[in-house]
């Protein structure tokens, strides 16, 4: 009883994503659709997302975490990791993504790119929502690129204002560094480790740190995983895209900084063992971040 049951909550997160990846996908095919109903069918989306992830919660309180089987080979494919950590930013996720998709039923009525607005926003919380559930680091990766692209489309939705487009291209470009350093980390921690797998990494990493060993590559790695992790989160001094978004509409700069801008915070906390075995590492968090809220406090 306790599989079938397990094996059902699954199949409905990886509902999740496919759904809202359907939505972006049937607007993108079909740009002509009533905003009315695309607002329907993302609204449904985001509400199941948030059934399912209230499942998840109890689930993980009753059983304890779970990764679910691979479903590819050598590494590569699809892995769902419910834990705390990943289903606490299972049920944000959802549930911003129904404010947000509702506030912008209003904000954007009559404009004519109501629908393909909701689609990518859908994109955009499919995209996430496989990155926080990720099981494996080539997932972490894949979604983590998918995130920054999904974004991309919706910082683009005024495509015809220049200061849109200019901030557009400076948040693509920052954004394309912060993934070439992700997945040279990546490689670096595959290699070191000879997995990928979330849960595996973690009790390596512990089993390393308590032997006093510090994997080849580690150091390069867990540096590149910061320098991503600060340029996902628009940290000083790669932020000046993030005050050029106001020419995007309001709903985007809501799902920024109540959503996004925290991927590469999530980055860290999931990948804090790997972080703790190089103290060079945590030494350019703490002051990348101290000197961020230290220069953002003196601007307001």
């Amino acid at each position: 009883m306790l599989e079938t049951t397990t094996h059902a909550l699954v199949l409905l997160v990886y509902l999740v994503p496919l759904l809202l990846g359907s939505i972006a996908l049937w607007v993108q095919r079909q740009p002509n659709q009533s905003p009315q109903h695309v607002y329907r069918s993302a609204r449904t989306a985001t509400l199941l997302a948030l059934f399912v992830a209230f499942l998840a919660a109890i689930a993980i309180w009753t059983n304890g975490p779970l990764t679910t089987p691979l479903l590819g080979f050598n590494e590569l494919g699809l892995a769902i990791r419910l834990d705390a950590l990943s289903v606490l930013m299972f049920g944000l996720v959802a549930s911003i993504g129904l404010l947000v998709v509702h506030f912008s039923r209003n904000y954007l009525d009559g404009d004519p790119g109501q629908a393909r607005f909701f689609g990518d926003l859908c994109l955009t919380g499919g995209a996430v929502i496989l990155f926080v559930l990720s099981g494996n680091l080539v997932q972490l990766v894949i979604a983590w690129i998918g995130t920054s692209l999904a974004l991309h489309r919706l910082l683009r939705f005024y495509g015809d204002r220049p200061a849109a487009a200019l901030a557009a291209r400076k948040k693509f470009i920052v954004a394309r560094i912060g993934d070439l350093c992700f997945a040279g980390a990546a490689i670096l921690i595959v290699r070191a480790f000879g997995t990928g797998d979330l849960g595996a990494l973690a009790d390596a990493a512990g089993a390393a740190l308590a032997a006093g060993v510090i994997p080849t590559g580690i150091g390069a790695a867990t540096l590149l995983v910061v320098i991503a992790a600060a340029l996902k989160s628009a940290m000083f001094p790669l932020h000046g895209w993030l005050l050029e978004v106001m020419e995007t509409p309001t709903p985007v700069s809501a799902l920024l900084h109540a959503g996004l801008l925290n991927a590469g915070t999530f980055l860290i906390v999931r990948l804090g063992e790997l972080i703790f075995l190089y103290p060079p590492a945590l030494y350019l968090l703490i002051a990348v971040g101290g000197f961020t809220a230290l220069f953002a406090s003196t601007a307001m």
